[in-house]
Protein backbone atom coordinates (compact mmCIF):
# COMPACT_ATOMS: atom_id res chain seq x y z
CA UNK A 1 0.00 0.00 0.00
CA UNK A 2 1.85 3.47 -0.97
CA UNK A 3 0.75 6.88 0.96
CA UNK A 4 1.40 10.08 0.17
CA UNK A 5 4.27 10.57 3.03
CA UNK A 6 5.42 13.05 0.85
CA UNK A 7 3.01 14.46 -0.83
CA UNK A 8 4.13 17.36 -3.19
CA UNK A 9 2.17 20.78 -1.34
CA UNK A 10 1.41 24.06 -3.42
CA UNK A 11 4.58 26.12 -3.52
CA UNK A 12 5.30 29.59 -5.21
CA UNK A 13 7.45 29.52 -8.38
CA UNK A 14 8.00 33.19 -8.11
CA UNK A 15 4.98 35.32 -6.71
CA UNK A 16 3.70 36.34 -10.48
CA UNK A 17 2.83 32.63 -10.68
CA UNK A 18 0.10 30.06 -9.66
CA UNK A 19 1.42 27.88 -6.85
CA UNK A 20 3.18 24.51 -8.59
CA UNK A 21 2.94 20.99 -7.33
CA UNK A 22 6.45 20.73 -5.28
CA UNK A 23 8.21 16.77 -5.70
CA UNK A 24 11.13 18.69 -3.44
CA UNK A 25 10.04 21.00 -0.85
CA UNK A 26 8.18 18.59 1.69
CA UNK A 27 10.45 15.59 2.13
CA UNK A 28 13.41 18.16 1.89
CA UNK A 29 11.82 19.80 5.03
CA UNK A 30 11.48 16.44 6.72
CA UNK A 31 15.23 16.25 5.62
CA UNK A 32 16.44 19.50 7.47
CA UNK A 33 14.26 18.72 10.65
CA UNK A 34 16.17 14.98 10.95
CA UNK A 35 19.55 16.38 10.17
CA UNK A 36 19.53 18.96 12.20
CA UNK A 37 17.99 17.20 15.40
CA UNK A 38 20.23 14.34 15.00
CA UNK A 39 23.98 16.50 14.72
CA UNK A 40 22.20 18.16 17.95
CA UNK A 41 21.97 14.99 19.54
CA UNK A 42 25.54 14.09 17.84
CA UNK A 43 27.02 17.37 19.09
CA UNK A 44 25.81 16.74 22.96
CA UNK A 45 26.39 13.12 23.01
CA UNK A 46 27.34 12.17 26.32
CA UNK A 47 30.16 9.24 25.71
CA UNK A 48 29.66 7.70 29.22
CA UNK A 49 26.44 6.59 28.76
CA UNK A 50 25.75 3.86 27.19
CA UNK A 51 22.46 4.17 26.01
CA UNK A 52 22.58 7.69 24.63
CA UNK A 53 25.61 6.56 22.63
CA UNK A 54 23.09 3.48 21.22
CA UNK A 55 19.83 5.95 20.82
CA UNK A 56 22.34 8.64 19.44
CA UNK A 57 24.30 6.70 16.74
CA UNK A 58 20.95 4.32 16.05
CA UNK A 59 19.18 7.60 14.84
CA UNK A 60 22.60 8.90 12.68
CA UNK A 61 22.20 5.23 11.02
CA UNK A 62 18.59 5.98 10.21
CA UNK A 63 19.41 9.15 9.05
CA UNK A 64 22.17 8.51 6.30
CA UNK A 65 19.77 5.19 5.30
CA UNK A 66 17.20 8.02 4.79
CA UNK A 67 19.35 10.44 2.71
CA UNK A 68 20.53 7.17 0.84
CA UNK A 69 17.54 6.24 -0.15
CA UNK A 70 15.91 9.57 -1.22
CA UNK A 71 18.83 10.57 -3.04
CA UNK A 72 18.08 7.41 -4.88
CA UNK A 73 14.71 8.58 -5.21
CA UNK A 74 16.18 11.52 -7.12
CA UNK A 75 18.56 9.64 -9.28
CA UNK A 76 16.39 7.18 -10.54
CA UNK A 77 12.83 8.79 -11.19
CA UNK A 78 13.52 12.92 -10.95
CA UNK A 79 16.77 13.37 -12.78
CA UNK A 80 15.51 11.31 -16.53
CA UNK A 81 12.34 13.38 -15.96
CA UNK A 82 14.76 16.78 -15.88
CA UNK A 83 17.49 15.44 -18.52
CA UNK A 84 14.34 14.86 -20.84
CA UNK A 85 13.84 18.55 -20.63
CA UNK A 86 17.24 19.50 -20.55
CA UNK A 87 20.04 17.52 -21.51
CA UNK A 88 22.81 18.46 -18.64
CA UNK A 89 21.01 19.97 -16.26
CA UNK A 90 21.31 17.35 -13.51
CA UNK A 91 25.04 17.17 -14.03
CA UNK A 92 25.95 19.61 -10.66
CA UNK A 93 23.44 17.69 -8.40
CA UNK A 94 24.45 14.27 -9.85
CA UNK A 95 27.94 14.78 -9.26
CA UNK A 96 27.20 16.05 -5.74
CA UNK A 97 24.94 13.03 -5.12
CA UNK A 98 28.03 10.85 -5.73
CA UNK A 99 29.80 12.84 -2.99
CA UNK A 100 27.02 12.46 -0.70
CA UNK A 101 27.21 8.74 -1.36
CA UNK A 102 31.00 8.94 -0.48
CA UNK A 103 30.51 10.72 2.26
CA UNK A 104 27.30 8.30 3.76
CA UNK A 105 29.84 5.44 3.50
CA UNK A 106 32.53 7.71 5.26
CA UNK A 107 29.81 8.43 8.61
CA UNK A 108 28.50 4.69 8.25
CA UNK A 109 32.42 3.99 9.01
CA UNK A 110 33.08 6.26 11.54
CA UNK A 111 29.81 6.02 13.54
CA UNK A 112 30.69 2.32 13.41
CA UNK A 113 33.89 2.63 14.99
CA UNK A 114 32.89 5.14 17.50
CA UNK A 115 29.74 3.04 18.64
CA UNK A 116 32.08 0.14 20.52
CA UNK A 117 34.68 2.20 21.90
CA UNK A 118 33.34 5.43 22.46
CA UNK A 119 35.58 8.96 23.54
CA UNK A 120 35.20 12.22 23.72
CA UNK A 121 37.64 12.93 20.98
CA UNK A 122 36.09 10.21 18.50
CA UNK A 123 32.47 12.16 18.98
CA UNK A 124 33.81 15.75 18.04
CA UNK A 125 35.20 14.29 15.11
CA UNK A 126 32.12 12.07 14.15
CA UNK A 127 30.04 15.84 14.90
CA UNK A 128 32.27 18.07 13.18
CA UNK A 129 31.93 15.78 9.83
CA UNK A 130 28.61 15.32 9.98
CA UNK A 131 28.10 18.90 10.50
CA UNK A 132 29.90 19.25 6.76
CA UNK A 133 27.66 16.48 5.32
CA UNK A 134 24.22 18.49 6.80
CA UNK A 135 25.98 21.83 5.48
CA UNK A 136 26.66 20.36 1.83
CA UNK A 137 23.06 19.03 1.95
CA UNK A 138 21.54 22.19 2.98
CA UNK A 139 23.48 23.82 0.00
CA UNK A 140 22.18 20.91 -2.51
CA UNK A 141 18.47 21.02 -1.15
CA UNK A 142 18.50 24.85 -2.23
CA UNK A 143 19.80 23.93 -5.74
CA UNK A 144 17.04 21.16 -6.29
CA UNK A 145 14.44 23.43 -4.55
CA UNK A 146 15.16 26.75 -7.22
CA UNK A 147 17.40 25.22 -10.46
CA UNK A 148 15.67 22.13 -10.55
CA UNK A 149 12.28 22.94 -9.88
CA UNK A 150 12.20 25.84 -12.17
CA UNK A 151 12.71 23.04 -14.67
CA UNK A 152 10.06 21.00 -13.71
CA UNK A 153 7.63 23.89 -14.09
CA UNK A 154 8.27 24.95 -17.05
CA UNK A 155 8.84 21.81 -18.91
CA UNK A 156 5.78 19.75 -17.03
CA UNK A 157 2.06 20.24 -15.80
CA UNK A 158 1.49 19.67 -12.54
CA UNK A 159 -0.64 16.42 -14.01
CA UNK A 160 2.36 14.84 -15.21
CA UNK A 161 4.58 15.74 -11.76
CA UNK A 162 1.71 14.05 -10.08
CA UNK A 163 3.16 10.88 -12.21
CA UNK A 164 6.32 11.39 -11.24
CA UNK A 165 5.45 11.96 -7.66
CA UNK A 166 3.80 8.27 -7.72
CA UNK A 167 6.18 6.62 -9.13
CA UNK A 168 8.44 7.82 -6.17
CA UNK A 169 5.30 6.72 -3.90
CA UNK A 170 5.74 3.25 -5.56
CA UNK A 171 9.39 2.92 -4.48
CA UNK A 172 9.02 3.55 -1.12
CA UNK A 173 9.14 0.56 1.19
CA UNK A 174 7.23 0.54 4.85
CA UNK A 175 10.33 1.09 7.02
CA UNK A 176 11.14 4.39 4.49
CA UNK A 177 7.42 5.22 4.61
CA UNK A 178 6.93 5.53 8.74
CA UNK A 179 10.54 7.25 8.98
CA UNK A 180 9.41 9.87 6.76
CA UNK A 181 5.78 10.36 7.95
CA UNK A 182 7.53 10.82 11.19
CA UNK A 183 9.68 13.68 9.96
CA UNK A 184 7.16 15.16 7.65
CA UNK A 185 4.57 15.26 10.68
CA UNK A 186 7.21 17.20 12.79
CA UNK A 187 8.47 19.56 10.19
CA UNK A 188 5.56 20.85 8.14
CA UNK A 189 3.94 23.95 8.76
CA UNK A 190 0.33 23.44 10.15
CA UNK A 191 -1.50 23.96 6.84
CA UNK A 192 0.46 21.12 5.06
CA UNK A 193 0.79 18.82 7.70
CA UNK A 194 -3.58 19.03 7.52
CA UNK A 195 -3.09 18.55 3.81
CA UNK A 196 -0.93 15.44 4.00
CA UNK A 197 -3.19 14.20 6.79
CA UNK A 198 -6.27 14.36 5.08
CA UNK A 199 -4.85 12.82 2.03
CA UNK A 200 -3.97 9.78 4.37
CA UNK A 201 -7.60 9.89 5.64
CA UNK A 202 -8.64 9.40 1.81
CA UNK A 203 -6.58 6.38 1.33
CA UNK A 204 -6.28 4.27 4.22
CA UNK A 205 -8.50 1.90 5.85
CA UNK A 206 -10.10 3.76 8.80
CA UNK A 207 -8.21 1.76 11.23
CA UNK A 208 -4.75 2.52 9.95
CA UNK A 209 -5.72 6.11 9.72
CA UNK A 210 -6.46 6.11 13.51
CA UNK A 211 -3.14 4.60 14.39
CA UNK A 212 -1.67 7.53 12.47
CA UNK A 213 -3.32 9.82 14.40
CA UNK A 214 -2.29 8.24 17.32
CA UNK A 215 1.29 8.84 16.34
CA UNK A 216 0.92 11.75 15.10
CA UNK A 217 -0.85 12.93 18.75
CA UNK A 218 2.16 11.30 20.99
CA UNK A 219 5.07 13.50 18.21
CA UNK A 220 3.03 16.73 18.21
CA UNK A 221 2.86 19.37 21.46
CA UNK A 222 -0.55 20.85 22.37
CA UNK A 223 -1.11 23.13 20.25
CA UNK A 224 0.09 21.45 16.64
CA UNK A 225 -1.94 18.34 17.57
CA UNK A 226 -5.27 21.11 18.10
CA UNK A 227 -4.93 22.61 14.89
CA UNK A 228 -4.34 19.60 13.21
CA UNK A 229 -7.07 17.65 15.01
CA UNK A 230 -9.64 20.87 14.26
CA UNK A 231 -8.60 20.83 10.58
CA UNK A 232 -9.58 17.12 10.07
CA UNK A 233 -12.52 17.88 11.59
CA UNK A 234 -13.27 20.89 9.62
CA UNK A 235 -12.11 18.77 6.70
CA UNK A 236 -14.93 16.11 7.53
CA UNK A 237 -17.57 18.26 8.17
CA UNK A 238 -17.31 19.73 4.33
CA UNK A 239 -17.08 16.51 2.64
CA UNK A 240 -19.61 15.49 0.44
CA UNK A 241 -21.86 12.76 1.72
CA UNK A 242 -22.19 9.37 -0.27
CA UNK A 243 -26.40 8.50 -0.87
Amino acid sequence: MHTLLDTPVASHAVAAREPRLDLYAPIHCALRLFMCDTLGRVGRLDVDDPREVTQTLDQLDMLLDLCHRHLLHENRIVHPAIEALQPGGTQRAATEHQQHLESIAALRSESAAVRPAPTAAAALRLYRHLSLFVAENFVHMQLEESAHNALLWDGYGDAELGVVHQRILASVGPVEQAQTLRWLTLALPPAERAQLYAELQRQVPPDAFANLLASARELLDAGAWTKLSTALQRTAATAPSIA
